[in-house]
């Protein structure tokens, strides 16, 4: 690619971030669109710093930026919780990152780069004068390139085992703040063998817990198969909703000019047989949860509550029967985060779940080859006229072709993935998981390693190596040597695709252009003059980080290869920090909370990266003559691969699980603070299934509707 194809694409980036940006100041500032910018705040009933009309309100301001900058950690735990800060620690671990190797790399690597070579560049225009293709072969200045990959390594190696030790910290410390969570006296047992007296399984739970962990056991709640009341709730939740839309109806024109006394009664009328049904409804679903109706459709899963939190780790870590398939206990989730639906999912047939949906995520990304594959055929534009020849014509226009081969690839290739994370989290539903948090975590990994295998393996593959292909296959060991010929090629679509993702991507994702003219919509047709309520929503994980992720591998790859990408990783880094900051304080909602176990998967994605280029720079020296380089990345590598060991040993068990020494602390606070009983009070009455929860059909205002609706 040309340098003037890369400045194009930024000029078209940035001003349409601009325009972006800039609408977004103007439209957060309009009462009418609160609901959209403002929607956590007005859930939580806080009020909006809307003022009346005046001309500063159809000024754009940067004040979301500078209120990004203030926020501190403490505030960000405090109201939204660890996920969340972990999911800021993310930028924050980008920018650190980034600005030092940026600063290093531009200083020291770039000069040495532009006057590497022995040979006059005879392309003024080209990218390649600034990376390590314009390095002569053998020369001696590739020592400072491997100096350089040694301390990006060992830089990332710190900055990610002070990143690991802090959280840690931070997890058992919001562990003892949330004390009072039910989820923390509770566990999960599947796969439950029914009473060989009384032939059911509510009592073979209370037999087996009040055998085997008698000083500690307190309760349990089984679970029942309530399939049978779905249809129910949903014809109760339609009723609720259209007896709300009818009052409303109904107020609007009792006081409205044009409105006669009939129309006003026809209403009420309509309202009270509605309420009428609803009534029968409600008699109907409580003769349904009768014990004696459901009796027989107990499931093999019960939620166990214990009388302390150290009882309640000893059961959820430890084997309780030798048959591991039956009695499996492990921590409950919490309340709020359960799938109460794939409970009913039996235990031995989870294996084939996962197995199905890692088929249909392994078709999908065969099925992106091709919109990948045509996305560098545009970006290079040469071999692009060799394959059709009516692009030639694309010269015949002036600038057409720096835009065509700058700008279009990645914003196609942008919109292609686009839809992938909500195809990943619809598959991930379909997996069987017991928690909305394992859900997303693991739709977050396999949008992960899609994005790693199209966008970044898939583009090197089709963009320079996809006439070698075979030979790789018949010759691995030069596998390395293969894909360092294909970074050093890519270097410039990379970063035509940062740009367009961070500054088009983030602009939009602040000015949320879906949610937005769909509350236009819904606002002059169907909707008009209702009560407008917020567009509340949980921080999609599994559609940022794995994003955010892969940017960083693309900038730790490049960071030997083509230093002059990483200042566009710190803008990267610096706007998704800025934009997200917005995001967590006004428009999304913490619907749960695992106390930074998305941490570990992030640190993985790291520690790939980092072996990747590594990996790749073993093939660069190869392919530079300069073999004794090579070798002497070998130990490096290895020491990677120890440091990650090392923190899987040292930090992952105390994320996936809570120690007894942590449980047994927390238990002394409780009982010091008077708080034991309260806290195992709660946590009894936390995990009631829908099927049993009681109804309460008043019919006062909306607060008729809530019962029916499932917290699942």
């Amino acid at each position: 690619m040309k340098a003037e194809s890369l400045v194009v694409s930024a000029a078209i980036n940035i001003g349409l971030a601009i325009l972006i940006l800039s609408l977004f100041s103007i439209l957060k500032k309009q009462p009418f669109y609160a609901p959209v910018y403002y929607a956590r705040r007005l859930s939580l009933g806080h009020r909006t710093d809307h003022q009346s009309f005046n001309f500063r309100r159809l000024l754009p301001e940067l004040n979301w930026i500078s209120r990004a900058v203030r926020v501190t950690e403490e505030e960000i735990l405090d109201n939204c919780g660890l996920d969340v800060l972990v999911f800021v620690r993310l930028f924050k671990f980008g920018i650190r990152f980034f600005v030092v190797c940026s600063i290093v790399g531009v200083l020291v690597l770039l000069p040495l780069n532009y006057t590497g070579s022995t040979v006059p560049n005879t392309s003024s225009h080209s990218m390649d004068a600034f990376t390590i293709s314009n390095i002569s072969s053998g020369s001696d200045r590739l020592w400072v390139h491997f100096s350089f990959l040694c301390f990006v390594s060992c830089y990332g190696m710190y900055l990610l085992y002070k990143e690991y030790n802090d959280l840690l910290f931070k997890r058992v410390q919001q562990l003892c703040n949330r004390r009072s969570e039910p989820d923390q006296f509770t566990i999960l047992v599947r796969e439950i063998p029914l009473c060989n007296e009384h032939k059911t399984r509510g009592c073979s739970v209370d037999h087996f817990f009040s055998k085997h962990h008698p000083y500690s056991y307190e309760s349990f709640q089984i679970l029942y198969d309530g399939k049978h009341l779905d249809k129910l709730l949903c014809q109760a939740k339609f009723l609720t909703k259209k007896i709300e839309d009818l009052r409303h109806l109904s107020s609007t024109k009792k006081y409205s000019r044009n409105s006669s006394a009939s129309d006003a009664w026809k209403y009420d009328a309509k309202i009270e047989k509605l309420e009428d049904m609803l009534q029968t409804l409600g008699r109907e679903i409580r003769r349904i949860q009768c014990r004696m109706t459901i009796e027989q459709k107990e499931l093999p899963v019960a939620f166990v509550t214990f009388s302390s939190r150290w009882g309640a780790v000893l059961a959820a870590q430890s084997q309780q029967h030798t048959n591991p398939l039956l009695w499996i206990t492990e921590v409950a989730p919490e309340p709020r985060d359960v799938i109460w639906q794939n409970l009913a999912i039996q235990y031995r047939h989870l294996p084939l779940y996962r197995i199905v949906i890692i088929v249909a995520a392994s078709l999908l990304t065969i099925f992106f080859v091709i919109p990948v594959t045509a996305v560098q055929g545009i970006a290079k534009y040469d071999r692009l006229k060799k394959w059709f020849p009516p692009a030639m014509a694309v010269d015949l226009i002036p600038k057409l072709r720096s835009i065509i081969t700058g700008y279009l690839p990645s914003a196609i290739l942008n919109g292609c993935i686009y839809i992938v994370p909500f195809a990943m989290i619809g598959l991930a539903r379909l997996a069987g998981y017991i928690s909305r948090s394992k859900k997303d975590i693991n739709a977050c990994n396999m949008v992960f390693y899609f994005l790693v295998g199209n966008v970044f393996f898939l583009s090197l593959l089709s963009g320079s190596l996809l006439d070698q292909i075979g030979e790789s296959f018949f010759h691995p060991k030069d596998i390395p040597n293969r894909l360092a010929s294909a970074v050093s090629a890519q270097a410039d679509f990379f970063m035509t695709y940062i740009l367009t993702n961070g500054l088009a991507g983030f602009s939009l994702e602040i000015l949320q252009p879906g949610l937005l003219l769909w509350d236009t919509l819904k606002s002059y047709t169907w909707d008009h003059g209702k009560k407008k309520h917020p567009y509340v929503y949980s921080l999609p994980y599994y559609r940022i980080i794995p994003f955010v992720a892969l940017c960083m591998l693309i900038g730790i790859v490049y960071a030997v290869v083509s230093p002059l990408l990483l200042p566009f990783l710190v803008g990267y880094f610096l706007l998704g920090y800025a934009v997200f900051i917005n995001q967590i304080e006004n428009v999304y909602i913490t619907t749960y909370e695992t106390c930074g176990r998305y941490w570990p998967y992030i640190h993985h994605y790291i520690i790939v990266a980092i072996i990747l280029m590594q990996v790749t720079t073993i093939g660069l020296f190869g392919l530079k003559a300069k073999p004794s380089a090579s070798f002497s990345i070998i130990p490096l590598l290895v020491v990677t691969i120890l440091f990650n060991e090392y923190c899987k040993i040292r930090f992952l068990p105390t994320f996936n699980q809570v120690s007894v020494q942590d449980a047994k602390k927390n238990d002394e606070l409780d009982k010091k603070d008077g708080l034991m009983e309260e806290n195992v009070r709660k946590a009894l009455d936390a995990y009631s299934p829908p099927c049993l929860r009681p109804l309460d059909l008043g019919m006062e205002g909306t607060s008729s509707t809530k019962p029916f609706l499932s917290p699942a």
